[in-house]
């Protein structure tokens, strides 16, 4: 910790008790003790944890932080899966969740000017009220805040059509640390003028400040969607009807896949799912826009799959959309009928890639006496790989770790990322300069300087 404060002093305590009155502000161990930790289940105490309701507040800290050198923690709904919302050097949370209310929606502009504490979907909820749409649509959209999802440029499962997080903010606000408040982007749909700053912040993972203010873009509602759910012989055969799918022209909302490994999992369970039981792989494809235009993708999309010859074709539409959806849903809770505990890791690979990185993935698993499952978002090459293994069985978690790293250095070979979308906080920590080499990482810590030239936003992280 050389060059951070050491400790939470009595008079650090006098000031955020003034500048964050009542609950505002968190001392108490058992009071601190949710915020020491995310999804990731990685964990370190802080010394406080404060709950600004405004701009003014945020600055202030940022100003107070800055000077006594204390390591700035931003945070939101903590459902992050790599640590990076984990106070690993102490310092003060700072949880932006009382930063909300309602978001205020323009028909007119076609934006959303939103604060940081909203829940993303509630977000998409208060813009369809006024027939508008805003894409994007991590996995944690019910429970996560838009505030987290832009630190971290969230993903999800329409980033195939509609691109990620980044691709949606138009201009935010954002204290740096001093106390400086920087208005980069702006209502504007275009703006070339000058360094894109904007997009400098959306995923610096609260790095460079915190993020107070945030002008998102939308688009009309679509009409309507539907989904088709696509059994396969085997996996070859599914990333073929993929690669067919876009060939013939159509841009699907969502693109999942599902490997063998997957759907054992999920029938396991016993319940009825809309897919053929000969099924070794499956595809998942959301489509949206107006009702002629779904109905002829639909129509497009059977006729590009019939020469693999799919062992099942389930269409869902309207109120029967959801069923199709039930083995996507149910995954996660699914994965632990192969195995106690998972290490549950997202690489991205070119879609070419996605094949091999899959095969290569279970082949590292079986090399370490372990399960490998993947599935995932096929339209943009993000893979979910879950290493599973019985921690309380000997050898057996440091064998997941050794696979997890093979992964890892997998993904980089095969011109890939070690993250697609969860970013690097402490999990990944270590890979970040492997990937991104030497000249980039000094550049990086640079750029960094220039807002934070004593380091104290989320110090101790990957990236």
């Amino acid at each position: 910790m050389t060059g951070y404060a050491a400790s939470l002093t009595p008079a650090h305590e006098a000031f955020l008790n003034d500048l964050f009155p009542g609950d505002g502000c968190v001392l108490t161990r058992e009071g601190m003790n949710a915020f020491a930790t995310d999804a990731s289940q990685e964990r370190a105490m802080p010394w406080a944890v404060v709950r600004p309701e405004s701009r003014e507040q945020v600055a202030e800290l940022l100003r107070w932080a800055h000077g006594e050198r204390m390591p700035i923690y931003g945070r939101a709904r903590g459902t992050g899966r790599v640590g990076n919302a984990v106070p690993s050097l102490g310092g003060v949370v700072v949880s932006m969740l009382r930063m909300a209310g309602e978001p205020v929606v323009d028909a007119d502009d076609f934006v959303a000017v939103v604060r940081p504490g909203v829940v993303t979907a509630d977000l998409q909820a208060a813009c369809a009220a006024k027939g508008l749409f805003y894409p994007p649509d991590p996995a944690s959209v019910r429970i996560s805040t838009i505030g987290g999802n832009v630190a971290t440029c969230a993903g999800g499962l329409r980033a195939v059509k509609y691109g990620v997080t980044r691709d949606w903010v138009l201009g935010l606000e954002t204290v740096l640390p001093g106390g400086r408040v920087l208005r980069s982007g702006g209502r504007s749909h275009k703006d070339v003028v000058g360094l894109d700053l904007t997009r400098l912040m959306v995923g610096s993972n609260g790095r460079l400040g915190l993020i107070t203010e945030i002008i998102v873009k939308l688009i009309p509602l679509p009409e309507t969607s539907a989904s088709v759910l696509v059994g396969f012989a085997d996996l070859r055969a599914a990333l073929d009807g993929a690669r067919a799918v876009f060939r013939a022209g159509v841009l699907p909302a969502a693109c999942e896949f599902m490997d063998r490994v997957t759907l054992e999992a999920v029938r396991l369970g016993g319940e009825a799912i809309p897919l053929a039981a000969s099924a070794q792989a499956a595809l998942l494809f959301k489509l949206d826009g107006t009702q002629e235009g779904v109905d002829a993708e639909v129509r497009h999309l059977v006729k590009a799959l019939g020469p693999l010859d799919p062992v099942s074709v389930e269409v869902g539409r309207g109120e029967d959309e959801g069923a199709v959806w039930t083995v996507r849903r149910g995954i996660s809770p699914a994965a632990f009928r192969i195995a106690p505990d998972k290490l549950a890791e997202d690489i991205s690979v070119p879609r070419g890639r996605v094949a091999e990185a899959v095969e290569r993935a279970h082949e590292i698993g079986r090399g370490r006496g372990l399960i490998v499952l993947c599935f995932g978002h096929l339209g943009d090459g993000n893979i979910h790989v879950n290493v599973m293994y019985d921690g309380s069985a000997a050898g057996e978690a440091a064998a997941a770790a050794g696979a997890k790293d093979e992964i890892f250095r997998l993904a980089v070979a095969l011109g890939g990322t070690i993250s697609g979308e969860h970013g690097t906080g402490l999990t990944k920590a270590s890979f970040v300069a492997e990937q991104l080499g030497r000249d980039a990482m000094g550049l990086m810590d640079d750029v960094r300087r220039v807002f934070d030239p004593r380091g104290i936003m989320n110090p101790g992280k990957g990236w």
